[in-house]
């Protein structure tokens, strides 16, 4: 059952709040003295304060219930207050709203107005305290997971980020093989090396390799080796291959759908076996390798055209982690953002929103390159023309689509709560203008102040 705390001087006031109270569920406490309510209020259990403005039979110009409010503030900066009054100070109540007070209402008062601002308060208070619990258990997992591993320096704040990122912590201590798909940009070589930071070779070296930029007719040589002489301008060296490198840690294979299929065979043997030949001999050679890939391609799609062998396939994907491109990782954005900046930089309020609005089609490294040549541009506050995004129409149609995702009632009265009511900032939370916010209210019926 929900408490309000009555601080009022008047014993009928107070005892007409009670039963009014009492006929909905809710526990009335009642205090007669600014001095009474804030001790109370310090002893814990209250979920809104109603109190006067005039305590003193002599006076009527509302210092005193000033003054208790501006206590209250200090001291419960998240209570909320409604202040009720016989007399009625119109500068007053506008200087207290402003202050953050939740409601001003004249005495005697309507019951039914009252009931209707004391029950989206405490539905407020309740979803800042849900919120509250949220932040509080979110924070114990990432010190957790800060605590008890090694992240490299990964910067996140999306749930969908942490969730990948619990997944790839579990698996590291596993000799499974690990397949990464996302889309390019989004940190899939990140998480690649946060895998084998937390593997059981961690010690051993992180060699990685993209495949799509080996030419073909040299990709058998970069992985396996090659004798001298084995291919034109082969040297007469023999040359140790990316295996061999990554020989006791992991081997990151990134583009593995760029593989042709010949290298695919045998990469394939090497998985199985641990045993290859370098390009030009007849002996084999054994490694223990950990190998992690990566690829932005659909390898379902490839294998039903016979682009990509089936059994490489199942042999590659022993545990899938999948990353979400930014758009939907929302969350992620700004930390990212202030990560990529150099110190004595930061980012004004209407640059966060258009960073927030932006749908990313590059992902991560487009901002991070954003970022970088923003800094270059501005002075120690980064303004909307120095990210020179392109505008929604000058992007493909996909990647416009990808930023658009739409907030439901319950998102748009969280990003309300967390911001303090603050619609500007609520806004470039969910990634949406002032304007666009406005319509949401409308279109949700939720109040705006």
């Amino acid at each position: 059952m929900p408490t309000i705390l009555v601080i009022d001087d008047n014993p009928t006031v107070a005892m007409a709040l009670d039963v009014l109270f009492a006929l909905h569920e809710i526990r009335t406490i009642c205090e007669e003295t600014p001095a009474a309510g804030l001790v109370r209020l310090q002893r814990g259990g209250i979920d809104l304060v109603i109190q006067d403005m005039n305590f003193r039979a002599d006076t009527t110009s509302g210092e005193e219930g000033v003054a208790l409010f501006r206590a209250i503030r200090e001291r419960h900066p998240d209570m909320p207050v409604i202040l009720l009054t016989a007399w009625t100070h119109v500068e007053t109540a506008v200087e207290l709203i402003k202050a953050g007070a939740a409601d001003y209402l004249g005495k005697p008062w309507d019951d039914a107005k009252l009931l209707a601002s004391v029950n989206n308060l405490l539905e407020l208070a309740e979803t800042r305290r849900e919120l509250d619990q949220h932040r509080a258990d979110e924070q114990r997992r990432r010190s957790i997971l800060a605590g008890g591993h090694d992240l490299r320096g990964f910067v996140y704040a999306d749930g969908a980020t942490e969730a990948l990122l619990s997944l790839a912590l579990q698996v590291a201590r596993s000799d499974l093989p690990v397949l990464i798909t996302g889309p390019n940009g989004s940190g899939k070589e990140k998480i690649a090396e946060i895998v084998h930071a937390n593997s059981m070779v961690k010690a051993g070296p992180f060699v990685a390799v993209n495949c799509g930029a080996l030419p073909h007719e040299l990709i058998e040589a970069e992985l396996f080796g090659a004798e001298p002489g084995a291919y034109t301008g082969a040297g007469n060296k023999p040359r140790a291959g990316k295996f061999e490198a990554a020989d006791g840690g992991s081997l990151f294979l990134d583009e593995i759908g760029t593989l042709p299929l010949a290298g695919q065979v045998k990469l394939l043997r090497v998985l199985e076996t641990g045993r290859f030949q370098r390009l030009g001999s007849t002996s084999e050679r054994s490694v223990k390798v950990r190998v992690i890939s990566a690829t932005n391609a659909d390898l379902a799609a490839m294998i039903a055209a016979g682009a990509f062998r089936e059994d490489l396939y199942y042999r590659l994907d022993g545990i899938e982690l999948r990353l979400p491109p930014l758009a939907q990782r929302r969350r992620d954005i700004l930390p990212l953002a202030r990560h990529f900046l150099p110190a004595g930089k930061s980012l004004s309020e209407a640059a966060q929103r258009a960073l927030l609005v932006h749908p990313w089609p590059g992902n991560v490294r487009e901002l991070r390159n954003v970022m970088q040549r923003a800094a270059l541009l501005s002075d120690a506050s980064i303004e909307v023309a120095s990210l020179a995004l392109p505008s929604p129409s000058a992007l493909p149609l996909a990647a416009a689509d990808a930023g658009v995702v739409e907030p439901d009632r319950a998102a748009i009265e969280a990003a309300l709560v967390r911001n303090g009511g603050v619609l500007a900032q609520a806004a470039a939370e969910l990634g949406l203008s002032r304007q666009a916010l406005y319509r949401r209210l409308e279109r949700h019926g939720i109040a705006r102040d």
